[in-house]
């Protein structure tokens, strides 16, 4: 069973890079965020209540952080596709972090579940 550290070691550059730096960018939001590997992928769970994760764009080939309950936010760089529930936010491994946004949005989705609304 492969584990969450061979998860972020086994990732090809620059995309390695960009997953541990928004790894600990997500860590850093609260205390109560937990990185855990489920599906394959490196999920976020707030209290234990999946909130986002960590994967690739195979038509775009960059990595994204996908948000759960992401059909609650409006952001314009968030992308629904073919998702029921969940929104993305690509992220350009060439370019700086738009860390206000991913702040922003980690808020966003703490607060909705801390509001009740999303049941933890």
């Amino acid at each position: 069973m492969q584990s969450l550290a061979h998860f972020y070691l086994t990732q090809s550059e620059p995309g390695k890079t960009t997953m541990l730096a928004l790894r600990d960018i997500i860590l850093n939001q609260d205390i109560n965020i937990t990185n855990e590997l489920k599906y394959g992928m490196p999920f976020f769970c707030y209290h234990g209540k999946m909130f986002c994760y960590l994967w690739f764009h195979k038509k775009y080939h960059q990595p994204y952080i996908g948000f759960v309950e992401g059909n609650y936010f409006d952001e314009p760089y968030l992308l629904k596709e073919k998702r029921s529930r969940m929104k993305i936010m690509l992220i350009n491994p060439a370019a700086d972090l738009p860390i206000n946004e991913i702040k922003k949005m980690i808020h966003q989705a703490i607060q909705l579940y801390k509001s009740g609304f999303i049941k933890i």
